[in-house]
């Protein structure tokens, strides 16, 4: 039988690299990385106009600048789930961002549209992730 941390760091590495994906897996489809079959917004443009539907209740200017604080945030904190750092806080961070993204999507597209794209399962996730014990030391 396997000590009893071993399934914890799997279910960890699981759900880091399952919430790392989900992120870095939107940003490239609004670089248009994805083929046209499977994309959903499938460039920047596209992806503009979205979020200007999410963030209907701001400037134009300040809507445009969340789309670019929100690609960056993904990159940054995909990448940190990747690597393992600081674990607490990158999964806070991710729990907040995708919170603030379901809840946009409910004001903007109705209570239906953040279930159907796991929204609130992946800030659920990340909320678990930051308040998981028994992280390797390096990680703290």
């Amino acid at each position: 039988m396997a000590n009893n941390t071993t399934p914890l760091y799997f279910h960890q590495l699981f759900l880091r690299i399952a919430l790392a994906v989900a992120l870095l897996s939107a940003v490239a489809d609004r670089f248009g990385m994805w083929p046209d079959q499977v994309s959903a917004w499938g460039n920047w443009e596209n992806f503009e106009a979205y979020t200007r539907k999410l963030t209907f209740f701001l400037p134009e200017i300040l809507s445009k600048a969340s789309g670019y604080v929100a690609t960056a945030a993904e990159i940054v904190l995909g990448l940190l789930l990747l690597a393992g750092f600081q674990l607490r806080w990158t999964g806070l961070f991710t729990a907040l961002l995708l919170a603030t993204f379901a809840l946009s999507m409910t004001f903007a597209l109705g209570i239906k549209a953040p279930f159907d794209y796991s929204v609130w399962v992946g800030s659920a996730g990340a909320f678990m992730l930051a308040g998981l014990n028994g992280f390797p030391a390096r990680q703290g």
